[in-house]
């Protein structure tokens, strides 16, 4: 099975995407279809290696849409500018602010049209009731064939794409929100015509006074106007990819045959040796091998503070130098670097569909059809009987007036773009906040998470154990003696050592040749310096040496978590350091307002009871297993998903792999280039456990708009159908303008994107 995505042109509401979507399943070959209306896009997957989109697009080019395939981000070696070309978003972005900037001209040339439209109506109205005097007969005749011409250009014009959805459901039975707009503003408009061409021919028969031309006017003027805002709000809905893009640097300053040469980035390869200055932008992801400097990784980490890097450490492309020189080797380049990894999972997720969307796209479905059914069922109604009670003229007239209105007010954008625009705008947010999240499914699953498992190293500590303390028992001073231990360390790859000679490395000490170096496994080393043999390592090896050692002395400190690392001759001990793995400074705060949503935390190690439990008490953990294997921890998942609980599992996403899979939200903590978008539902960069807070708020805050959208759309239906179909009638002698029905239709869609837009000044 094969994967694609295409973009798609000519959508103009939900149900377009639900044609297409339908038309598209049908093609031999095709397993399955997904369209999204707010990001205008086609994920297909088919049998066989390729699709040809021409074939795609054949199928819907008669109904008025047509496909394109869209490029991968393979190309995130080019220019910030070449870049967006290659993957259509230049192309796309231009295409629609070309489309934005068309229909700008055609809403400015048709608000005065449609505000002498309603001056007319309004005099008219005004006039009956003898607020005005009446309309002399010269204007009568001057607005009698000006509203004509008006009605014509709007119509013909302004109002192209509906009529072309009328007749293309008049040709091929595919119904969209163009056909509603279409079939109401034309049957008002021919007859309007109808009256004006045929007056003394009709007058016997219905009131030729009420012509409908004003009707048609203003209607596609507030509809367009409402297009168009909507469509300048859904280019703000995706600017975060654009942000993102916007990091990469256009060229990079690489050495070739030892001289400095500046090439596009697109032509930097695996294996080069990249040259960085202050204020440059890091072309691709590397790792220093000369000088030093601070970075800001902000928009890549969400970390504020620039970060101190020298040799050996990553950088990625796309972050900032703010100070020093320095060289990189390049490790990733194009679609391999971090940059554009982050780049793919963000348009990735911006496509997808939440569960809660396929209530929507049910309703929407079938909307259309039921909407054409209610409003002929209308007309007819107005028609059977209203005709005893008002006579045929006034029935006819109310049930046009009826009909128009219901085709109209029923539009189904605002039900449409509930989901998919709180969707864009939400992954974007977190995206900018340092928080990847890999579909729209996971960021649904996330609000109604009530456990939260967490793993203790590199999610609650840093994972990188530290030098914290030296006691010294001899008479030498700590420098020297922690230079000794050291250089004994040095020779050993284990993490505690590694900590030991970090501390050492830090502070310039000088480690002396150590010869007859031996590993006793489980227990330490020894080696000789300058003469004399020294050891290193645990209580154990200080108890087979048998060397007098207070065990006692250091055992609050091994209750807290700390490791002893104990250097000693064969005759005594000489002092001992405390190694441990540090809580991360904004463990506990998160942790408290974890619990302040109402989600309780268990924290899964294998590290031994004591260590984990002090840890767990420090940050204020509800529940700590500890002393366990991988497959255990998926064991403890499983045992609270049996008990009805909605898991979420934060872990490294490597030996956490399993209970991430099994966990209903899985949560990699992600460091530098260190990137495991593949490994769970959501990747927090910089590791940092407060943006787990973050992402569930996120998620929160998302969903509660998706609901706002969807009952104020819901809502918006319910009551503008039976309204606009006369319902209010009989009971208060109310028959709903379809002017006010182009209106209100325009300004649900309007407000559900601007609800949507919302989110991005939320504080989460």
């Amino acid at each position: 099975m094969h994967t694609e995505k295409y973009k798609i042109k000519g959508m103009h509401c939900t149900s377009c995407s639900s044609i297409v979507e339908k038309t598209l399943q049908k093609i031999e070959g095709v397993h399955s279809v997904e369209v999204n209306y707010a990001t205008e896009t086609a994920k297909v997957s088919f049998n066989g290696a390729k699709m040809d989109p021409r074939v795609l697009s054949e199928h819907v080019e008669p109904l008025g849409y047509s496909l394109m395939e869209e490029e991968t981000a393979s190309s995130m070696g080019m220019s910030a500018d070449e870049h967006r070309e290659h993957i259509g978003l230049n192309r796309s972005k231009q295409e629609k602010l070309e489309e934005l900037e068309r229909m700008r001209r055609k809403v400015m040339f048709a608000i005065p049209l449609a505000f002498i439209s309603v001056f007319i109506m309004g005099w008219e109205i005004f006039a009956k009731v003898g607020f005005v005097p009446d309309m002399s007969f010269v204007w009568k005749e001057f607005f009698h064939h000006l509203l004509p011409l008006m009605a014509t250009y709007v119509l013909f014009v302004v109002g192209k794409p509906y009529l072309s959805g009328f007749f293309r459901f008049l040709r091929y039975g595919k119904a969209n929100m163009d056909t509603l707009i279409g079939m109401g503003t034309l049957v008002a408009y021919i007859y309007s015509f109808l009256v004006s061409a045929f007056e003394e021919t009709l007058r016997p028969f219905i009131n030729v006074e009420n012509s409908y031309y004003d009707i048609t006017i203003v209607v596609i003027t507030f509809i367009a106007l409402g297009k168009y805002l909507e469509m300048r709000s859904k280019l703000k809905t995706g600017d975060a990819i654009e942000k993102l893009l916007a990091l990469q640097a256009k060229t990079a300053l690489v050495v070739r045959d030892n001289k400095e040469i500046e090439i596009p980035i697109n032509e930097v390869v695996r294996g080069d040796r990249v040259i960085v200055k202050p204020a440059g932008r890091i072309p691709v992801d590397g790792i220093i091998t000369e000088g030093s400097s601070y970075i800001d990784e902000a928009m890549i980490t969400g970390e504020p503070v620039p970060v101190e890097k020298k040799i050996g450490d990553p950088v990625i492309a796309g972050t900032i130098n703010t100070s020093g020189a320095f060289t990189f080797k390049a490790t990733n380049v194009g679609a391999e670097t971090t940059l554009a990894r982050i780049v793919k999972m963000v348009e990735d997720a911006q496509g997808s569909k939440a569960p809660i969307q396929a209530l929507a796209d049910k309703i929407s479905s079938v909307f259309v059809p039921f909407v054409l059914v209610i409003s002929f069922f209308t007309l007819g109604a107005w028609l059977l009987v209203g005709t005893p009670y008002l006579g045929f003229s006034q029935a006819l007239s109310f049930g046009l007036t009826s009909f128009v209105g219901v085709l109209v007010i029923a539009c189904p954008c605002a039900l449409g773009l509930a989901t998919p625009t709180a969707i864009i705008v939400g992954v974007g947010k977190g995206a900018r906040e340092g928080i990847l999240i890999k579909d729209a499914a996971t960021l649904e699953k996330l609000h109604k998470v009530n456990v939260v498992v967490v793993d203790k190293t590199g999610t609650i500590t840093r994972g990188k154990p530290e030098l914290l303390t030296f006691r010294n028992y001899s008479d030498r001073g700590d420098n020297e003696l922690i230079s000794l231990l050291a250089a004994l360390e040095k020779k050993s790859e284990h993490p505690i050592a590694n900590a030991v000679v970090s501390y050492a490395e830090e502070r310039k000490l000088s480690m002396g040749a150590v010869e007859k170096f031996d590993s006793m496994k489980g227990k330490g080393v020894r080696g000789t310096i300058g003469g004399t043999e020294y050891f290193a390592g645990s209580v154990k090896l200080v108890e087979d040496l048998k060397i007098s050692f207070d065990v006692r002395s250091i055992e609050k400190d091994t209750n807290e978590g700390k490791t002893p690392v104990i250097l000693a001759t064969k005759e005594k001990v000489l002092g001992v350091a405390m190694v441990a793995d540090m809580v991360k400074p904004e463990a506990a705060e998160a942790i408290t307002r974890l619990h302040t949503l109402g989600i309780a935390v268990v924290m899964l190690t294998g590290d031994d009871k004591n260590t984990a439990r002090h840890i767990a008490d420090v940050v204020g953990i509800d529940d700590v297993v500890a002393e366990v294997m991988p497959e255990d921890k998926l064991k403890k998942i499983k045992e609270l998903q049996s008990q009805g609980k909605i898991v979420a599992m934060a872990g490294d996403g490597v030996n956490d792999a399993p209970a991430l899979a099994q966990a209903d939200v899985g949560i990699a903590m992600a460091t530098g280039t260190d990137v495991a978008i593949e490994s769970a539902g959501i990747t927090l960069l910089h590791g940092d456990i407060s943006k787990l807070v973050k992402a569930i708020g996120l998620s929160k805050a998302t969903m509660r708009g998706i609901r706002q959208n969807l009952f104020w759309a819901f809502i918006y239906n319910v009551i503008g159908i039976p309204v606009a179909a006369g319902l209010l009638y009989p009971i208060w002698g109310i028959v709903l303008n379809p002017i006010f029905a182009g209106l209100a239709m325009a300004f649900s869609s309007v407000s559900v994107v601007g609800n949507s837009l919302r989110l991005k000044t939320k504080k989460i």
